[in-house]
């Protein structure tokens, strides 16, 4: 991590234009479920038979409550897939770029000069206290 100040401008740059790269992302995981189905006679009830699956399934979190979705085709699973990589980048971009901004909180001087004013006369607080309510 550059710890100089134009390093830190020239990293956060950086940082920016890969954020301004990324693709379409959306948060989540993707889970495979498999077990057996309500009809009797199905092969999924004889004994030492895996049952039905593996089936992919997209689960997120939307207003605080979990989303399963599942898919229609291989193509949309792999178009999920993709979406949620992007997503880990932007989650390790976004790290890296708070972590940038703090180091230039750090490194930039303070303009103690400028916040106080100088020639102006400030205004006393007044020492008398307020009447008992």
């Amino acid at each position: 991590m550059p710890q100089s100040l134009p390093d830190s401008e020239n990293h956060k740059a950086t940082l920016l234009g890969k954020i301004a790269q990324l693709r379409d992302f959306r948060p989540g995981s993707i889970t495979t479920t498999s077990g057996r189905c309500g009809n009797p006679t199905c092969h999924c009830h004889r004994p030492g038979d895996t049952g039905h699956g593996p089936n992919f399934r997209l689960t997120y979190k939307a207003h605080g409550k979990t989303v399963t979705e599942s898919f229609a085709s291989l193509a949309a699973r792999r178009k999920a897939e993709q979406e949620i990589e992007e997503y880990r980048k932007w989650q390790q971009l976004s790290r890296d770029f708070v972590e940038v901004n703090s180091t230039l909180c750090r490194l930039r001087p303070t303009a103690e000069a400028e916040a106080t004013p100088q020639g102006k006369n400030r205004r006393k607080r007044s020492s008398r206290k307020l009447p008992a309510k």
